[in-house]
């Protein structure tokens, strides 16, 4: 079986911050998360380094919300199997 799951990804910008918003819809499971990144001033302007630093953290987000969304429905799962 297959199955397709999207991540809905906007990046926000401007000078020195990236803004990354990610949603994840997962069989009725919303999951949001942002990550940010801040150029620091004397750095030069390559806005693909925010951008890929401010995905990675708002990914690593969703991941971590993910993981604990499993860990609790085995916990709801060993609840009722006792």
């Amino acid at each position: 079986m297959h199955k397709h799951i999207s991540i809905e990804i906007g990046i926000d910008e401007d000078d020195t911050v990236t803004l990354v918003h990610a949603v994840l819809d997962l069989r009725g499971d919303h999951f949001t998360a942002t990550g940010r990144a801040r150029r620091n001033p004397i750095d030069s302007n390559v806005p693909l380094i925010g951008e890929e630093l401010a995905l990675a953290r708002a990914l690593g987000s969703l991941e971590d919300q993910i993981i604990d969304a499993a860990y609790e429905r085995i916990d709801g799962l060993a609840t009722i199997s006792l």
